[in-house]
C-alpha cells in the first residue's frame, strides 16, 4: 500500500494575506493566466453569430465581468478555495447549437444571445439546486481516487489543443515563454523569493517587453502573431458607463427546450470538471481533500454565478484549471489573491481600457503559458490516483480503462467522416460521423444530451470510473477512500470551511 500523501509546502495558506503589494501582483498573475483562454471563446462565437466588432467588444466585457463576479462569489462564500471562474468550454457544443438554428431562422446576433441567456438561466437554477441540496457533496462517498485521478488528468490532457497550436504561432516568442517560466520558477525560484512567487508575471512582462521593442524597431512585423498592437488601447473607452452595455444588454432571455437539455449537457460536463478541480485545487493549496460541504457550496454558487452571467450578457462560467496550474507553480493558495483577482476582472469588464491592455498580449506568449501550465493539472491527477492501492489489478483496470475512453471516445464523437480514411495495410478504415451511425434514431434533445457528455472527456471518464469502482468488489482501503490523503501543510493556514 501506499504511503499517504503529504501537502505541497505552501508559501501562504488559505487563509494567509499576503502584504498588498505582493497580493495585487499575485492578483494579476491569474488574472494573465485566464485571460486568454476566457477571451477567446466572445472571439469564437462572436463571429460565428455576425456581431459587429462594437459587439464583441460588448460581449467580452461582459464575460470579464461575469468572471470577476463569479471569482469573488466562489472564493468568499463557495468553496472558499483560490479558484479563478471563468468561461467554460464545456457549453461550447449548446452554444454552436443556438447559433446554428438561428442562422436557419435568421435571427439576429442579440437573438441568439437572448436564447443563450435563457438556457444558461435554467440550467443554472438545476445546478443551485443540485449544489445547495447536498446531492454533490453525498457523491464524494461514491468517487473514489480511482474515479476521480483520471478525472484530473483528463482535465490537464483535454487542454493539449490549446498549448502547442497557439505557441506555434510563433515558437521564439513562445519558447522564451516557457524557458522563462523553467527558470524563474525551478531554478530562480530555490535562491529567491521573488521568483519562487511571481514566475509567471516576470515572464510575461519581460518577453512582451522584447516583443513590444522589436514591433517598435521594426524587427518584429506588424502582422506577425508576436507582435504587440497597442493601438485598440488609445481607441477604447474608459469606462462602460451606459447601464443598458452591463444588465440584459441583448435583451431579455427567451427560452426553447431543446437549447436548455443541450446546455444541461454542458453543466453536467461542468460539474463533473469543477468536481476534480476542487480536489486539485484544495490540495495544491495545502488543503488536503475538499469536504463535502465544501463540494456542494462550490456547485451551488457555480449555479449562482452562472445565472448572474444569464443576467450579464456573457456565457457560463466554470472553475478554471489553468489557475489551479499557477497556485500549484507559485505554492501561494491565498484566497485573498484570487478575490482580488476577481475585482480586477470586474475592473476589466467595466474600464475598456484595461481589457484593451490585456489584449495586446500576443497570444504565442499565451501559448507559453499554456505549455508550461496544463501539463501539471494531469500530475495532480496522478497524484490523486495514487492514494489508491496502484498494485490492485482492481484500480489499474479502472482508471487505464475510464483514462483510455475518456480520450478515445471523444475522438469517435467528433470524427467526421472523411473519403481518405486511415491505411491499415492493404485496407483502408473510415470511421462514420457519431451522430450519424449511434444517434441519427434518437430524438433530438436526447441526441444532444448524448453527443454533448460523450464528446467531453472529463465525462466519460466519471461515469465509466463510477459504473466500474461501485460495482467490481473491493474493500475502501483498495480503492484510497480510507486513507489520509493529507498531512498538515509546512507554511500557511489552511482552514476550509
Amino acid at each position: 500500500m501506499n504511503a499517504p500523501l503529504r501537502t505541497p509546502k505552501v508559501i501562504y495558506g488559505l487563509d494567509d494575506i499576503p502584504p498588498a503589494p505582493k497580493a495585487a501582483l499575485l492578483a494579476v498573475q491569474h488574472a494573465l493566466t485566464m485571460f486568454g483562454a476566457t477571451v477567446s471563446v466572445p472571439l469564437l462565437l462572436g463571429p460565428a453569430m455576425g456581431m459587429t466588432p462594437e459587439q464583441i467588444a460588448i460581449l467580452i466585457s461582459s464575460v470579464m465581468l461575469c468572471s470577476g463576479v463569479g471569482t469573488i462569489l466562489q472564493s468568499t462564500f463557495g468553496t472558499r478555495l483560490p479558484i479563478i471562474q471563468g468561461v467554460s468550454f464545456s457549453f461550447l457544443a449548446a452554444f454552436f447549437a443556438v447559433i446554428a438554428a438561428g442562422g436557419e431562422k435568421n435571427w439576429s446576433p442579440n437573438e441568439m444571445m437572448q436564447y443563450i441567456a435563457g438556457a444558461i438561466l435554467v440550467g443554472a437554477f438545476i445546478e443551485m439546486f443540485i449544489g445547495f441540496s447536498g446531492l454533490v457533496g453525498w457523491l464524494r462517498r461514491i468517487l473514489s481516487p480511482v474515479v476521480v485521478g483520471p478525472v484530473i488528468m483528463l482535465i490537464g490532457l483535454a487542454l493539449f489543443q490549446h498549448g502547442a497550436p497557439k505557441a506555434g504561432a510563433h515558437w521564439p516568442v513562445s519558447g522564451l515563454t516557457i524557458v522563462l517560466i523553467i527558470l524563474f520558477s525551478l531554478v530562480l525560484s530555490r535562491k529567491s523569493q521573488f521568483f519562487r512567487i511571481f514566475p509567471i508575471i516576470s515572464a510575461v512582462v519581460i518577453v512582451v517587453t522584447l516583443c513590444w521593442i522589436g514591433t517598435k524597431t521594426g524587427i518584429i512585423a506588424p502582422d506577425s502573431p508576436a507582435a504587440v498592437d497597442t493601438s485598440r488601447i488609445g481607441a477604447s473607452a474608459w469606462v462602460r458607463a451606459n447601464p443598458a452595455e452591463i444588465v440584459f444588454p441583448w435583451g431579455y432571455p427567451k427560452f426553447t427546450l431543446a437549447f436548455i437539455v443541450a446546455a444541461l449537457a454542458g453543466y453536467l460536463a461542468s460539474i463533473v470538471e469543477s468536481f476534480g478541480d476542487y480536489h486539485a485545487c484544495s490540495h495544491m493549496a495545502g488543503g488536503g481533500d475538499p469536504t463535502p460541504k465544501q463540494i456542494s457550496r462550490g456547485i451551488g454558487f457555480e449555479g449562482v454565478a452562472c445565472a448572474i452571467t444569464g443576467c450579464l450578457g456573457g456565457f457560463s462560467s466554470t472553475s478554471y484549471s489553468e489557475n489551479i496550474g499557477l497556485v500549484g507553480l507559485t505554492r501561494v493558495g491565498s484566497r485573498r489573491v484570487v478575490q482580488i483577482a476577481g475585482v480586477i476582472l470586474i475592473l476589466l469588464g467595466l474600464f475598456g481600457k484595461f481589457g484593451a491592455l490585456a489584449a495586446a498580449i500576443p497570444s504565442p506568449v499565451v501559448g507559453g503559458l499554456y505549455c508550461a501550465l496544463f501539463g501539471l493539472i494531469a500530475a495532480i491527477g496522478v497524484q490523486q490516483l495514487s492514494k489508491a492501492d496502484l498494485s490492485s489489478d482492481r484500480n489499474l483496470f479502472i482508471a487505464g480503462f475510464s483514462l483510455f475512453m475518456g480520450l478515445s471516445v471523444p475522438a469517435y464523437f467528433n470524427t467526421v467522416a472523411s473519403t481518405e480514411g486511415m491505411q491499415v495495410g492493404q485496407t483502408l478504415v473510415t470511421y462514420p460521423p457519431a451522430a450519424d451511425a449511434m444517434l441519427a434514431s434518437l430524438p433530438e434533445g436526447i441526441r444532444g444530451i448524448v453527443n454533448a457528455i460523450g464528446s467531453t472527456g472529463m465525462a466519460v471518464a466519471a461515469i465509466i470510473g463510477l459504473i466500474l469502482d461501485n460495482l467490481i468488489p473491493g474493500s475502501n482501503e483498495e480503492r484510497g477512500l480510507d486513507v489520509p490523503s493529507t498531512l498538515v501543510p509546512e507554511a500557511g493556514n489552511v482552514s476550509q470551511d
